[in-house]
């Protein structure tokens, strides 16, 4: 039993590293925390609660959400810690024993995060650790929420059966799980009631929806696609081999689902790509891509790249550059390799140095600058629809066209009025760091 009154006029301090699904699940951690009085802490204000949801992807992941905990704790002294997420999850011990942390929620136990703070309030001193190994993190916790942000997230789906050699990711989040497609439309008519125009489907591999409930991934963007009152659905990352021709045919001709991908390729090396047991090649990469664009030319392709990993030699980063070259992606999310204990990729044995993955990380960000700038310069000059999110007072607004173009309102021009707003617009030139188009509202 909750006892709400222990939190009524409290402060919550909310840290979020990592993905958009750990952004997701940390807005509804907040919202659930708000109906029991809770308000987020303003600037310079102490906390009575820190909630720390981590990340560990990388080793650089696990090095910031140790500096973040540190500094959360420095900055709330008085604050009850609670820590969670995959960092929490692959190294509870660790978190715990760092000075000032209180609570330790590993994945199966976040999802009664509001219940293991409550018991957990009353006894504080000894930080407790709450941590269930992967084989039996079986819970889904729901999650569709806005936090400050303007655009919903809906996580349709959590962990992943793929066991790529590289990555700890399934040790964190445990197998692949979701709810029924009923559940997710029905979370997003309440979003729509709301007053979201825009609802981005989280998850860890959510093109593997379905495996707990035998639906489809693409009859859930057919329902949803239905649901009144969302303009626009955007697709947080769908693995190549789960992205089917019949969800590509349906996307370029739905209502609502935007022609904005997110495809991971890791690398264009088929012999890499056998060392990380991922589950295509290069040729069915390259097919994707290509069906996409004779739908629809106009689409945002962003494309996850690793670079640096083991078994990559100079002849197959040289592979994987001149194959990106040749594709037509809008932009490149390029991630170093980074070892992880209890991977089976530290049996590969060629090892490439730190000097070699900055050198081959940056060749493949100067590629994606100028993919990307190629792709917003033909947008110059022409008019399109945007929905605007909130900006601080007297800066510029930005938002996104439909195709991913972000966009730049001059604080001259942009009004309170114009948030979650969706705007016709005609597009202009750069900005000063040639990170989004100038615009001007047209008027009706």
């Amino acid at each position: 039993m909750i006892d709400s009154s222990a939190f009524q006029g409290k402060r919550a301090a909310y840290y979020t590293l990592g993905c958009k699904l750990n952004f997701s699940e940390t807005s509804t951690f907040g919202k659930l925390l708000a109906e029991l009085g809770v308000q987020t802490v303003e600037k310079g204000q102490q906390a009575d609660i820190c909630l720390i949801n981590t990340c560990s992807v990388t080793e650089v992941a696990d090095h910031k959400c140790r500096q973040a905990i540190h500094r959360l704790v420095r900055q709330h002294p008085d604050a009850f810690v609670v820590v969670t997420g995959c960092y929490a999850q692959l190294a509870p011990e660790r978190v715990s024993k760092i000075e000032g942390v209180d609570l330790v929620l590993g994945s199966n136990e976040k999802a009664s995060l509001v219940q293991f703070l409550s018991d957990a309030w009353v006894r504080r001193g000894e930080s407790r650790v709450f941590c269930q190994k992967t084989k039996d993190i079986k819970t889904f916790a729901p999650s569709c929420s806005k936090g400050n942000r303007t655009r919903y997230f809906l996580k349709v789906q959590d962990g992943c059966d793929y066991f790529c050699t590289y990555c700890t990711i399934p040790y964190a989040r445990g197998f692949s799980r979701n709810p029924t497609i009923a559940s997710l439309v029905a979370q997003a008519e309440e979003a729509a009631r709301e007053g979201g125009k825009e609802i981005v489907l989280t998850g860890v591999n959510i093109g593997d929806f379905g495996k707990t409930t035998g639906e489809r991934f693409v009859d859930l963007v057919r329902a949803l696609d239905g649901v009144e009152g969302i303009s626009r659905y955007r697709i947080s990352s769908l693995e190549p081999d789960l992205l089917s021709d019949e969800l590509i045919d349906y996307c370029a001709h739905s209502r609502a689902f935007m022609p904005h991908y997110h495809i991971p390729l890791q690398s264009g090396s088929d012999k890499v790509l056998k060392l990380m047991h991922r589950h295509y090649d290069r040729q069915l990469f390259a097919d994707k891509i290509r069906h996409i664009k004779t739908l629809t030319p106009d689409a945002f392709i962003g494309v996850d790249v690793m670079v640096g990993c083991r078994g990559e030699t100079p002849e197959c980063f040289e592979e994987t550059y001149d194959f990106l070259s040749a594709l037509d992606v809008t932009q490149l999310h390029v991630f170093p390799y980074s070892e992880r204990p209890g991977t089976s990729a530290l049996s590969i044995p060629y090892v490439v140095n730190d000097h070699d993955k900055r050198e081959r990380s940056q060749r493949l960000l100067e590629l994606s600058e100028h993919k990307t700038h190629l792709f917003y310069a033909r947008h110059v000059g022409t008019e399109a629809e945007v929905l605007f999110e909130k900006a601080p007072r007297g800066k510029a607004m930005h938002g996104f066209t439909a195709n991913y173009v972000r966009v730049e309102l001059s604080p001259s021009m942009a009004r309170p009025e114009y948030d979650n707003q969706l705007m016709r617009v005609r597009l202009g030139d750069f900005n000063h760091d040639k990170t989004a188009l100038r615009v001007e509202i047209k008027q009706e």
